[in-house]
């Protein structure tokens, strides 16, 4: 594609905005880049825009900056009936997600994941697991790097690995991955989205141009998935309760792979490295997808293995004073949080809370009364979860991250888990999740081993803790 010239307008100066609008720029482009923010928001960043050449409508957008261009790349975070990309679109301005303008200089072959849990840890599992076998390999997209920072990287021979999400998806035109995962299906987003149909449906948007030499990947045991199957790629499975005629599942402990009648079996559960039912699951689409790639099955057994699992996605912390704190701040969604409940037999004091995506949290009563101690709740959403989990397990109203885990540490005794899942996005009191995980390890590392005091030659701990 030729950008030399275009008149190009980039909406949002986050991090995918800014590395969208230095692209368009080095390649010609007459680069205007609009954001509600003012200034000292954007930070370094204007420098940078500015001596690319890129021209800054910050603290507000202009109308008339939408209906002069020749292509408008939003930012994941603006919505796509955002009123003025519509005035654009209604002018025939074509709006495209900056996954769809990279894919257009991509090279190599590209692994395309999405899903409403799990898509973290899925990819880094599928590139760590390619990259150990001496694949060349990129990890792009929703998972920290824009894909369009990753273009300049890629060859003939690179396999890049994309975690997607309905925001990317949502504005593609041509966008094509050689192997597509949709993993799983559950409310999330529907403050944006508005309903499951349309946020379904902006996931599906993955198989949408595959042909018949693609493939595509899907959860048979998730029945808001199953009617997505596409008609054109080849089609695999994954299942944790059934065998499957193509793809991957569990007979017995055993995780096989099937494909044109041949079975093999890859490692056994066992072996996985990762706690929980949905990591499972997560293995089982990342074998599919390995395979395809072209590793061996003992390549695929042996990255699996190595697989350290990912920052902020059911990340153990430490213990302290025998109790174990896990960092789960990935889980911005009920059905995420449900799924870190289920990794943990008992015992557990889980932090709740953040900026609700209208979201309902009623479902987490059940896997609270049974395996919750209690629940410390912070942020804007807390006194919604608190009406809704009410009578399923002791409340305090933390109100902050801080004083949760100051108050968890206080309740807690040996053998417990203190969980931070919050089932919320983070953006009322942190910048993104990755923050709130990083300031909770940071909480976690300050607390203190409990005094020993000897008396008649036993030891007793005398901080605190439960009667």
């Amino acid at each position: 594609m030729e950008l030399k010239n275009k008149r190009v307008l980039v909406v949002g100066l986050a991090r995918t905005g800014v590395a969208t609008a230095l692209f368009c720029a080095a390649r010609g482009a007459v680069v205007t880049a609009t954001e509600s923010r003012g200034e000292m928001a954007i930070g370094e960043n204007v420098g940078k825009l500015h001596s690319a050449g890129v021209t800054l409508e910050l603290g507000g957008h202009q109308e008339k900056t939408f209906l002069h261009q020749d292509f408008i790349i939003p930012s994941p975070g603006v919505p796509a009936d955002f009123p003025l990309l519509l005035a654009a679109r209604a002018n025939g301005i074509p709006t495209w997600s900056e996954i769809e303008l990279a894919y257009r200089f991509l090279l190599g072959t590209l692994i395309g994941i999405t899903g409403s849990n799990g898509k973290t840890t899925t990819t880094a599992l599928v590139e760590h697991v390619l990259r150990t076998a001496d694949f060349p390999t990129l990890l792009a997209g929703n998972i920290g790097t824009p894909l369009i920072s990753a273009v300049e990287n890629t060859k003939r021979n690179t396999i890049t690995v994309i975690e997607l999400s309905s925001f990317q998806l949502e504005l593609i035109e041509t966008f094509r991955p050689n192997v597509g995962l949709f993993l799983n299906l559950t409310p999330d987003h529907l403050d944006r989205h508005r309903s499951m149909k349309i946020y379904g449906a902006a996931k599906a948007r993955l198989f949408e141009n595959q042909t018949e030499q693609d493939a595509a990947i899907l959860n048979a045991d998730d029945p808001a998935v199953t009617p997505y199957a596409p008609a054109k790629p080849r089609v695999y499975w994954f299942s944790r309760k059934q065998r499957v005629s193509e793809g991957a599942y569990l007979h017995g402990d055993d995780l096989m792979f099937r494909r044109g009648g041949a079975e093999e079996t890859i490692l056994t559960r066992g072996e996985i490295p990762l706690v929980g039912a949905h990591n499972l699951e997560n293995v089982l689409a990342a074998v599919i997808a390995t395979r395809l790639a072209g590793a061996t099955a003992q390549d695929v057994a042996k990255g699996i293995r190595s697989f350290a699992g990912v920052e902020h996605r059911l990340e153990f912390v430490a213990e302290v004073n025998g109790v174990r704190y896990y960092n789960d701040s990935k889980a911005t969604n009920v059905d995420a949080t449900l799924k870190a409940l289920d990794a943990f037999p008992s015992h557990i004091l889980i932090i709740l809370g953040g900026k609700d995506k209208d979201s309902d949290y009623t479902v987490l009563q059940k896997p609270l009364r049974e395996k919750a101690i209690l629940a410390l709740l912070i942020g804007a959403a807390s006194e919604k979860i608190e009406k809704q989990i009410a009578a399923s397990v002791a409340i305090e109203r933390a109100g902050t991250l801080h004083r949760a885990v100051e108050a968890a540490s206080q309740a807690a005794r040996s053998g417990d888990i203190v969980l931070l899942a919050p089932a919320c996005a983070s953006f009322d009191q942190f910048e993104n999740y990755e923050h709130r995980g990083r300031v909770f390890k940071d909480l976690v590392g300050q607390l203190k081993p409990h005094r020993v005091a000897i008396d008649s030659g036993k030891s007793t701990p005398t901080g605190s803790g439960r009667s």
